[in-house]
C-alpha cells in the first residue's frame, strides 16, 4: 500500500509539470502573438462623395506609410495596442489604437476632392489641386532623401515654399525642414525653423521635437521649460511618454536623479499600460542608467536585466545595443567574466543579423569587430593576454573586410601591446608598423572627412540662406509692384506740389500719432502713480478706534494689578501692529500672513470681550494658499464691524465664524458670519460721531477694493447681506481669485 502511494504521488508529479509546461508555453504564445507585427489594410473616405482620400499622411509609431495606387488603400505594418495617426491639410488629425489585423476605414466629414467631371466648372479649384499634389510630391521627396543627400532634400523644401502654401502646409514645411537639419546634426538650424513651424501653427508634436532639438544642442534650461509647459497639456500617450522621458533626460544629464527617476517612472506606466515595447525597453534602460550615476549597483543590475528582457521582443540590433550598454556597465564594475559571456552572446547574434538579408547597417550599429574587440579588451582587464589576441585578430579581420578603420586601429595597436606583454617582440614590432600605417590611412580619412564637412556646412549654410529669403524676396517683389504702380499713378494724376502737400500730410499724421501715444501713455503713467499713492496713503490708515481700546484695555489689566495679562496682551498687540506695518508698502502679501494677522487680531479683541462672543476660524486644508495673495488687513474691518457693531450690543452671548474655501480652481471664498443684533439695529443704536468712523472706514476699503480691482482686473468681490430673515447677524462674502 506504501509503495502503491509513493508511484501515485511520483505520477502527479510529472502529470502537474507537464500541465505547468503546457501552461507557460500557452502564455509564451499568447505574449508572442500580441508582439507580433500584421499588414494592416487603411481606408481614408470622404464621407459625402465616398472618394478615397490619397495625399493623407499616415504613421504608426512614427513610420510613414504611402498610399498604394494598384491596391487604392495605405497598408501599414503594426501590431495589437499601436497608434495609428492620420493627418492633412484639410481635416483634422485622426487617433486610432489597433486592435487586430481587419481593415480599418476612416470616414472624413465636409470633405470634396475634385476629380475630371467637375473640372471645367470649377478650374480654379483645379489649380489649387494640382497645387497641393506637387506640394505633395516634394515634400515626399524632401522626405525621401533626407537620410541620403541633404542638398537634394532641402532642393525640394525651396521648390514647395516657391509654391505658396497654405498655413498649415507651410508649418508642415518647416517642420520637415527641420527634422532634415535634425538628422544632419545641426541643431541650431532645426530649432530655429522647429520654433518658426510652431509660430505658424502651434503643435505638441513640434514642440516636443523643437525641446530634443534644444536637448542635443546642450540648450537643457530651453529644453526643460519646453516639456513643462505642455506636460499638463491635452497630449496622445505617445506624446506624453515624449514629454516625460524628455524632462527625465534633462534632469539626468543636470544631476537631478530622483526627478529624473520620477518622470521615467511615470512615463514607463504609460508605456507598460499600452504596451509600447519599444518604449518600455527604453526607459528601463535609461532608468538602470539613472542608478549607475548614484553608484546603486544592484538596482541598476536589475533594471538592466528588465531592459535586456523587453529587448529580446523587438529586433536583433535594439538587444544588441542594450547588451552593448549592459556590458559596458559590468566592465565598469571589473565584472570581466560576465562581460565577455555577454558579448560573447552578442557576437552570436551579430553574426545572425550579418546573415541576414536586406539588413541595413548602420553607423551606430553594434558590429561583429567592436564586440570583439571589447571581448579582448576585457581578457586583457583580467590579464589573460593569449586568451584575448584572437578576438583582437577577429575584430582587426571584420573591420578591414568592413572599411572599419577606427576599430581597426585601436585593436591594431592593442594587439601590438598583448603581443609585448607575452614576449612576443617581432608580432609586436610587426602589429605596431600596421598601426603607423593605420594610423596614417586614418589621417588622410579624417582630412577627407574634415573637408566633406567643411562642404556639408558650406551647402546648408547657402541652401538656408536661399529659403529663408525666400519669403523677403517675395515681400520685396509685391512692394516693387505696389511702389511702381503709385508711382505712376501719382506722375500722371498729380505734379510735385501735390506730392509735396501729400508727404507733409503724412508727416503731420504720424507726429500727431506720436504726441497722442505718447499723451496717452503719460496719462496712463500718471494713472498708475495716482493710484499707487491712493493705496499706500489707504494702507497708512488703521482705525485708531482699536488702538485706543487696546491701549486701554492695557490700562484697564494695570489698574487691576494683571501685569501678567497686560504685558501678555500689549505683546501680542505689538505683534500686530509689526505686521500692519511691515506690510504697509505692499499693495498684496500672501494669503498665509493675512490668515496670521487676523487669527491675533480676533485672539485680542476675544480676551477683551470673552463674555460677549466665542469664535472660530475654519481653513479648507486642501488649498494651496501659497498660491493666492491678498491685500493687506483687507478683512480685519470687516471683523471689527463684526465685533464692535454687532456682537458687543448682543445681550446674551455671540458667535463670530470665519471662514476660508475653495470655490474653484482659480477662486477662494471667504466667509465672515456673526450673529449679532445686525446692521440695522446698530446704525440706530450709535452716535454721530460712530457713523462718521463707520462711513469713512467702509468707504476706504471699498475705494481701497476699486482701485486694486482696476488695476489687477478683478480680483476681489465684497458681498455684505444679512445673516438672518429677521436682519439680525451680518455676513461679508468675499471672492478672491488666484494671482
Amino acid at each position: 500500500m506504501y509503495v502503491y502511494t509513493i508511484m501515485n504521488l511520483k505520477k502527479s508529479i510529472i502529470y502537474f509539470c507537464f500541465f505547468c509546461v503546457l501552461l507557460v508555453s500557452a502564455q509564451e504564445n499568447t505574449t508572442n502573438a500580441s508582439l507580433q507585427y500584421f499588414d494592416v489594410k487603411v481606408v481614408v473616405e470622404a464621407k459625402n462623395t465616398g472618394k478615397r482620400i490619397k495625399d493623407a499622411e499616415v504613421f504608426v509609431e512614427g513610420r510613414y506609410y504611402r498610399y498604394r495606387l494598384i491596391d487604392n488603400h495605405y497598408l501599414v505594418k503594426a501590431k495589437v495596442g499601436d497608434e495609428l495617426r492620420i493627418s492633412h491639410s484639410d481635416f483634422e488629425t485622426v487617433y486610432y489604437r489597433i486592435q487586430s489585423d481587419e481593415e480599418i476605414k476612416i470616414l472624413v466629414e465636409d470633405y470634396t476632392p475634385l476629380n475630371d467631371e467637375n473640372e471645367e466648372l470649377y478650374s480654379s479649384k483645379r489649380k489649387r489641386v494640382e497645387t497641393s499634389d506637387l506640394y505633395h510630391q516634394f515634400l515626399d521627396s524632401a522626405k525621401f532623401y533626407k537620410k541620403k543627400d541633404i542638398d537634394k532634400s532641402l532642393t525640394f523644401i525651396e521648390k514647395i515654399l516657391r509654391t505658396k502654401p497654405s498655413t498649415s502646409k507651410n508649418a508642415k514645411t518647416y517642420k520637415t525642414l527641420a527634422d532634415i537639419y535634425l538628422f544632419w546634426k545641426q541643431y541650431d538650424l532645426a530649432i530655429y525653423n522647429y520654433k518658426l513651424s510652431n509660430q505658424i501653427q502651434p503643435s505638441a508634436t513640434t514642440k516636443i521635437l523643437l525641446a530634443q532639438a534644444a536637448f542635443l544642442a546642450n540648450n537643457l534650461e530651453y529644453s526643460q521649460q519646453i516639456l513643462e509647459n505642455i506636460v499638463n497639456d491635452k497630449l496622445t500617450d505617445f506624446e506624453k511618454i515624449d514629454v516625460l522621458e524628455g524632462l527625465g533626460d534633462v534632469n539626468l544629464k543636470t544631476k537631478k536623479y530622483v526627478k529624473s527617476k520620477n518622470y521615467y517612472r511615470e512615463a514607463l506606466k504609460i508605456a507598460k499600460k499600452n504596451g509600447i515595447t519599444s518604449k518600455i525597453t527604453d526607459l528601463n534602460s535609461k532608468t538602470a542608467d539613472v542608478f549607475v550615476a548614484e553608484g546603486n549597483v544592484a538596482k541598476a543590475k536589475a533594471t538592466f536585466k528588465s531592459a535586456l528582457n523587453f529587448a529580446a521582443k523587438e529586433s536583433v540590433n535594439r538587444v544588441l545595443k542594450e547588451e552593448e550598454k549592459v556590458a559596458d556597465f559590468l566592465n565598469q564594475n571589473q565584472r570581466y567574466d560576465d562581460e565577455i559571456k555577454l558579448r560573447k552572446e552578442s557576437l552570436k547574434k551579430a553574426a545572425t543579423q550579418k546573415s541576414s538579408k536586406n539588413v541595413s547597417v548602420h553607423k551606430d550599429s553594434i558590429t561583429s569587430q567592436k564586440i570583439n574587440y571589447k571581448i579582448g579588451n576585457a581578457y586583457i582587464s583580467k590579464e589573460a593576454y593569449k586568451e584575448a589576441i584572437p578576438y583582437l585578430k577577429q575584430s582587426i579581420k571584420d573591420a578591414d573586410e568592413k572599411e572599419d578603420i577606427v576599430v581597426e586601429k585601436v585593436a591594431t595597436r592593442k594587439l601590438s601591446e598583448v603581443y609585448a606583454a607575452v614576449g612576443d617582440y617581432d608580432s609586436a614590432l610587426k602589429s605596431y608598423q600596421d598601426y603607423v600605417k593605420l594610423v596614417d590611412k586614418s589621417y588622410i580619412k579624417k582630412e577627407q572627412e574634415i573637408y566633406q564637412a567643411t562642404r556639408l556646412s558650406k551647402t546648408i549654410a547657402n541652401n538656408q540662406n536661399r529659403i529663408a529669403s525666400l519669403e523677403k524676396d517675395k515681400e520685396l517683389a509685391e512692394s516693387r509692384i505696389n511702389l511702381a504702380y503709385t508711382n505712376q499713378k501719382l506722375s500722371e494724376q498729380s505734379s510735385q506740389k501735390q506730392l509735396t502737400i501729400i508727404y507733409s500730410l503724412f508727416g503731420g499724421f504720424v507726429l500727431m500719432s506720436l504726441l497722442v501715444y505718447f499723451m496717452f501713455k503719460n496719462i496712463k503713467q500718471q494713472k498708475i502713480a495716482n493710484n499707487l499713492l491712493a493705496l499706500k496713503s489707504m494702507r497708512s490708515q488703521m482705525n485708531p478706534h482699536f488702538i485706543f481700546n487696546a491701549l486701554n484695555s492695557v490700562n484697564s489689566f494695570i489698574a487691576e494689578n494683571d501685569e501678567r495679562s497686560a504685558n501678555r496682551y500689549l505683546s501680542e498687540f505689538s505683534l500686530l501692529m509689526r505686521s500692519v506695518l511691515e506690510n504697509s508698502d505692499e499693495d498684496f502679501i500672501p494669503l498665509t500672513k493675512e490668515v496670521e494677522l487676523i487669527e491675533l487680531y480676533v485672539k485680542l479683541e476675544h480676551n477683551r470681550f470673552k463674555d460677549k462672543f466665542e469664535y472660530s476660524i475654519i481653513v479648507d486644508k486642501t488649498i494651496q494658499l501659497e498660491e493666492f495673495s491678498i491685500p493687506p488687513m483687507l478683512l480685519q474691518p470687516y471683523i471689527e464691524n463684526a465685533i464692535w457693531h454687532g456682537l458687543r450690543y448682543k445681550k446674551e452671548k455671540g458667535r463670530l465664524n470665519i471662514s476660508i474655501f475653495q470655490k474653484d480652481k482659480e477662486t477662494l471664498s471667504i466667509l465672515i458670519e456673526d450673529d449679532g443684533i445686525g446692521r440695522k439695529k446698530s446704525q440706530e443704536i450709535k452716535t454721530k460721531n460712530q457713523l462718521k468712523q463707520k462711513s469713512k472706514g467702509m468707504s476706504t476699503i471699498q475705494n481701497r477694493i476699486a482701485i486694486l480691482n482696476n488695476m489687477y482686473k478683478e480680483r476681489i468681490t465684497v458681498n455684505v447681506s444679512n445673516l438672518f430673515e429677521n436682519e439680525e447677524g451680518t455676513k461679508v462674502a468675499l471672492l478672491l481669485k488666484k494671482n
